[in-house]
Formats: C-alpha cells, structure tokens, sequence
C-alpha cells in the first residue's frame, strides 16, 4: 500500500522544504505555491490531506485568498481534510476556515510534532470515512453485514457470526434494547448459503397472541370467522431461507410447543389444517429478556430455549465496547450528512469526548437518533455537544508526563490500526524503531483490532 498524498500550500519556500523533509517518510509530497498550482493538483492527484496557508498571494496580508481557496479545493474535493496555517494574529481568520469546512489549524511557527499528530489523525478518519462510501460491506475487522465495530466484544460477535452462518444450527441472540439483534441475524442468512432466499423477520411482542399463531403457521379456509381464504404463513414465506423470531421471550407457551414441534421434525400444520407441510427453514430466534430467569419462572419452555439456542450469541452494550461509539457516530455524520446537513463534516473534539463519555442506555439506535438530531441542529461544519443535547464533559486534570503518555498511546494505537498492524510499516511511520514499539505495544496493553481515538 503506497503513501497518502500531502499537498502542501504555501509561497514561503522555506516553508515548503521544512515541510518536505518533515513528512517525506510518511507522506507522497505534492507543493504549491500559487492558488492555480493548488487547483491543478487537487484535480490531477486528489490528495486527501492538505496544509493550506491562508495568506496567499496576491494579497498575502489578508485571508481573502486563502479562504476563496479552501472553498474551491473542497468543491472539487469534499472529502479531503484541510489544516489550514495562519500567523498568531490570525485565528479569527482560521475559526472561519473551520466554519466554511476546513478540518482544522494551525498557528505559526509550526510546530511539526503536533501538526504531524493533526495530520495523522486527519489521514485515519479520511481512511475510515473512504472504506464506509466505497466499500461498506464488509469493513474488513471493523463491519460484518452492516455491524460495526473495532473492539475486541465485537470482534467476537464477528467471529461467531462467521462460524455460524456456514451451517443450519438454530441461534438465539441475546442483548439489550438497541444493541442491533435483527444485524446480527441478517449478517448470519446473508454469510450463509440461503442469501439468496427470502430472510423474513416477526416481532413476537408486537403481535396479538390471537393472530401470532396464524402470523407464523398461516391458516386455511374456514379455520375460524373471517378465514375466507388460504393464508400461507411466514415460516412457509420463509422456506428455503431464514426467519428472525424477534422478542421471542414475549411468546406464550401455549404457542412454544407448536414451534418445538416444528423444530423437531420441520413439518407444521396450517391453523384448521391437517395436511403436514416439511419446511426446510432456518430459525434465528432473539430477546431482551433473561431467558434463564424466564424459565425459572416457567414462562418460557426450557425444552424450546435447548433447541433454539444451539448457539448463543450475545450482542454487547455500547458502553462495552469502548471506543465503538466514536466509530459508530462518525459513520452515521457521513451517512445522514447530505441527507440533513451537508455543510456538516465531523465531530467536533469535544462530542467525540462526550459520545465516548456517555453511558448510551439505548445503546446504538439511541445513538443513530442522537446523530440525526445532531445534524439537523449544528450550525458550521462540526457538530458539538450541544446539538447532541448531551451532558458536557468535564475535563480531566492530568499532569505533563500523564499527558505525554495518553497522546503516545493514541498516537500509536493509531497508527497500529491505520498500518493492519504490521510492526515494520507502524514503527517506520512512527520514526521509532521496532524494538522500540514492541515495547511500547506492551507498556500500554495495545491489542491487534482495539481501537485508540484521539
């Protein structure tokens, strides 16, 4: 995998080569000097990671140029991530530069240790915003069929999910409200050889418990009043694929035994029927609820809970799977973006804090909503704690050295994940040798598939 492409803007040629020599290990360097060298270059090469001086000629003394430019760089590019340099006296103009959409700045003299950091961080989030439009499924480690996921809880489901979906064994997936049970089971039927047959979910809870038996088994002509006709049922619907009995806690036991019997011999029998009818349709069954203590409690047959649950899988809560909720929220700004706000581009750094801070009891559709709401209420092209409408967050204290060792661990986490986690390539980005990295992989406790935000 080659190197990213830098482009550098700026007419200080001094600039250029600290620029040059400062990244040429980690990055493809492109230079201009001139707004017209800067709009070749973007439409020839598509560098996704820019340094744009905003003090441009012909008129160097305001940000007038600069400003126009960063506009026309990411019409013909929205996606790049522009840091955009400007003097010490010259934040104002930078905050307006964030507001039009550049990714963030910078004030001279640059410090390159901190702006390779920004740089950085820019590259992993245009990485993981570009594998999200041009390949979704599947997301290597990070997605499975639409989940997603970078902690080692996840990574799990995704293994298990693999595993089972190559056979016809029944599944019960557990798991809180929200946490994505229905994914779980459609990134089972669509892994599994029945893809191309129909996957039909039911949710057990919302239906009648009078019109849940004909729901599933279906029903024949004159089986009760009303029947003026043939009903296949959703089973049948299903035959050859797969069928999600969500909430299946919510089943009566009345209903339980005729599902056990299906599940023991594959034949069933419409509602008035007499005629067996032989099904070959796999059952994926998911609940909320402690089936364990249901049975203590004799509202769900323990005999059904050994068939249906084969195989268990439980489906983690997102104040488990550490920073998944960073991940999650940054994929759902990019795909509710051009939908609800387009001129919105990221997470400010202050809501990624607080998404990866808050507990989230809804898990992840509380999530998703939050973020749509989110969308619809920033003003600017980041969101900030505020149009999540979550708690702020308050800042830890932490010392030099506490700190130093917090940006080496994310930094390298970072690099780790951006890298596949091959240790020659990571300690060549890092300018660290591997020995060196080794060592600090064990010191902070990194492992091959954890995220680490910055």
């Amino acid at each position: 995998m080659g190197k990213e492409k830098l482009l550098v803007v700026d007419d200080d040629p001094e600039i250029q080569d600290q620029m040059k020599w400062a990244f040429k290990e980690c990055y493809e360097i492109h230079l201009a000097a001139a707004p017209e060298e800067a709009v070749e270059i973007v439409k020839r090469e598509r560098p996704p990671l820019i340094t744009l001086d905003l003090g441009l000629p012909p008129d160097p003394g305001t940000s007038t140029v600069g400003l126009a430019l960063l506009e026309e760089l990411l019409r013909l590019n929205r996606f790049a991530k522009i840091v955009v340099l400007t003097g010490q006296a010259g934040r104002s103009n930078a905050l307006h530069a964030i507001r039009r959409g550049a990714y963030d700045f910078m004030e001279k003299p640059i410090q390159i240790q901190a702006l390779n950091v920004i740089l950085d961080r820019a590259d992993y989030l245009y990485g993981l915003e570009k594998e999200n439009r041009e390949n979704p499924v599947p997301w290597t480690t990070r997605m499975v069929q639409g989940l997603m996921g970078a902690s080692p809880p996840m990574q799990q489901v995704f293994e298990t999910i693999k595993r089972v979906a190559a056979t016809d064994l029944p599944v019960l997936i557990g798991g809180e409200s929200g946490v994505g049970k229905e994914l779980v089971a459609r990134a089972i039927h669509h892994q599994s050889p029945r893809t191309d047959r129909p996957f039909i979910a039911i949710n057990c809870g919302a239906i009648p418990d009078t019109l849940l038996e004909s729901e599933l088994f279906g029903y024949e002509k004159g089986a009760y009043t009303g029947a003026h006709h043939q009903q296949k049922g959703k089973l049948e619907y299903a035959n050859g694929g797969t069928m999600l009995l969500d909430e299946i806690g919510e089943m009566k036991p009345e209903l339980q035994v005729k599902l056990l019997r299906f599940l023991q011999d594959r034949r069933m029998e419409r509602v008035g029927g007499r005629e067996a009818i032989e099904l070959d349709t796999r059952i994926i069954a998911a609940t909320n609820l402690d089936i364990q203590r249901a049975m203590a409690k004799g509202m769900f047959r323990a005999d059904l809970y050994y068939r249906l649950g084969v195989v268990e899988i439980t489906v983690p809560p997102l104040r488990d799977r550490e920073d998944d909720a960073v991940l999650l929220a940054e994929v759902f700004v990019e795909r509710y973006r051009e939908e609800l706000n387009p001129q919105v581009r990221r997470l400010a750094d202050e809501a990624r804090v607080a998404v990866r801070r808050y507990a989230w009891p809804g898990n992840v559709r509380e999530l998703e909503n939050r973020i749509r709401r989110a969308l619809v209420m920033a003003h600017g092209p980041a969101i900030k704690v505020g149009d999540l409408n979550l708690p702020a967050v308050t800042e830890r204290v932490m010392n030099l050295r506490q700190a130093r060792e917090q940006l080496e661990k994310e930094l390298i986490g970072q690099v780790l994940l951006r890298k596949n986690w091959n240790i020659t390539r990571a300690a060549e980005a890092l300018g660290i040798a591997r020995e060196t990295l080794r060592e600090s992989i064990q010191r902070y406790s990194l492992r091959n598939g954890e995220a680490v935000a910055v």
